[in-house]
């Protein structure tokens, strides 16, 4: 506990929190506001309403780009704050006194990861803000899908920390660190890029980049093994920052103790890949087809083949993904896709006799179609199985949750009161101390 505590102090005496703290306001106060005003706007305000279904999910509306801010705060400013609390034990020599005790490096590994956790707590007090003026404005909340939010924001959090941890113990300086970290993030952010060009391996390994990861738990979807990858690597994380942290050791030990967690780290999200198990906590069930449809596809018990000829930057293939077949996946555990293109972007494609085509095959059946939404992806998968769609219950239908009322005094709230809190905080904790 004292370790706990000495962390604790030097969290309230680091200027990149407080800085983080004071910044994160202002970040979710313009993402809620721009965010509640469309909302509102295309409820009818100002004009007529037009509109039902996912217009009006405030899961999509509101709290995925409100939350949003969270994303940039944890990709720019929190590990600035994890390189300072680790790096700064290098620096002032605290860690070779720390040493001299009783404690293995993990127990101190977990004290500092613990209380940066803390810290991130603190600093989502912002969006706590948001959501109770939505609630103040009348909006509707449906808790299980903002907790998913939550919950994904904690774990991207938690990336963070690990890999500020990691590089802060790896290198010498805490420069050093920041720039190594900040190349792993935007390493990130490339290997989306290519997936998006190349598709198929590149496509697989995207889906745990923490971007990837974010904007699932953004849409209401917990998935197991993205869940268990970012655990793993956050354990590996840390372990490879404990491994670091014993300065007695040679160099070489660590180097194949650090190696040795990797291996483990990399079997372990290999194995978790496997895993299907997914959860749909959304409120207008944006990541599911209907439960009447979910209940037909489950009792298809053979391999369905799904051949797309159309280029990875083809519009409608994204659209084919996200309307249809991310949701086929989740009910029919057999299901095989294969994307076929000559180019990455299709435009010299357009002339061949079967671009754009999607090929459905089960069994010795095979049916083709063009259709890249969830209702026509459906036809084709029952005429090709020889079923017969049933109609949808209106009970199943989402109607949304329209709301016709301007970001009234938010601008005050985050702007102006945020700011000033933690002003007023930041002097009083630093005075005494």
């Amino acid at each position: 506990m004292w370790l706990v505590r000495k962390e604790w102090r030097e969290l309230m005496a680091s200027r990149a929190w407080w800085v983080m703290l004071a910044a994160i306001g202002p970040l979710v106060g313009v993402s809620f506001i721009s965010a509640v005003r469309t909302y509102a706007e295309a409820s009818g305000l100002g004009g007529t309403a037009a509109g039902v279904g996912e217009a009006f999910s405030p899961l999509i509306g509101v709290w995925a780009p409100t939350f949003s801010a969270c994303e940039l705060a944890a990709a720019f400013l929190l590990p600035f704050v994890g390189i300072r609390l680790v790096a700064g034990d290098a620096q002032s020599g605290a860690l070779k006194l720390e040493l001299q005790q009783r404690l293995s490096t993990r127990v101190r590994v977990i004290a500092k990861g613990g209380v940066l956790i803390a810290g991130w707590a603190i600093a989502s007090l912002a969006p706590l803000a948001a959501i109770l003026s939505w609630i103040a404005y009348g909006g509707s909340v449906y808790v299980p899908e903002l907790l998913t939010v939550a919950v994904g924001h904690f774990l991207n959090a938690g990336l963070t920390i690990a890999l500020a941890a990691a590089t802060a113990a790896l290198t010498e300086h805490p420069s050093t660190a920041a720039i190594l970290t900040l190349t792993v993030t935007v390493g990130t952010w490339i290997l989306n890029f290519i997936a998006a060009v190349h598709g198929g391996f590149w496509e697989r390994a995207a889906g745990y980049t923490p971007t990837a990861m974010v904007a699932e738990f953004q849409h209401g979807l917990i998935r197991l093994d993205v869940v268990l990858t970012a655990l793993a690597l956050i354990a590996g994380g840390l372990g490879i920052a404990a491994v670091w942290m014993r300065l007695g050791v040679s160099v070489r030990r660590r180097a194949v103790e650090s190696v040795a967690i990797g291996f483990v780290t990399a079997l372990l999200i290999v194995a978790f890949s496997f895993l299907r198990p997914s959860w749909d906590l959304s409120e207008a069930r944006s990541n599911s087809f209907s439960r009447a449809d979910e209940q037909m596809l489950r009792h298809i018990d053979r391999p369905l083949l799904v051949e797309v000829h159309l280029a990875p930057e083809d519009p409608r293939r994204s659209d084919l993904e996200r309307n249809a077949l991310s949701k086929l996946r989740r009910v029919m555990p057999d299901l095989r896709v294969q994307y076929v293109s000559t180019t990455t972007i299709g435009l010299f494609e357009q002339t061949r006799e079967h671009y754009g085509e999607i090929w459905y095959q089960f069994g010795d059946r095979k049916e083709m179609s063009r259709a890249t939404t969830a209702d026509g992806v459906l036809e084709a998968v029952y005429s090709v199985a020889g079923l017969e769609r049933s109609a949808e219950e209106d009970d199943d239908v989402f109607r949304g949750h329209p709301l016709a009322t301007p970001p009234r005094h938010a601008d005050k709230v985050f702007y102006g009161l945020w700011p000033a809190t933690v002003l007023a905080a930041a002097f009083i904790v630093r005075r005494r101390g």
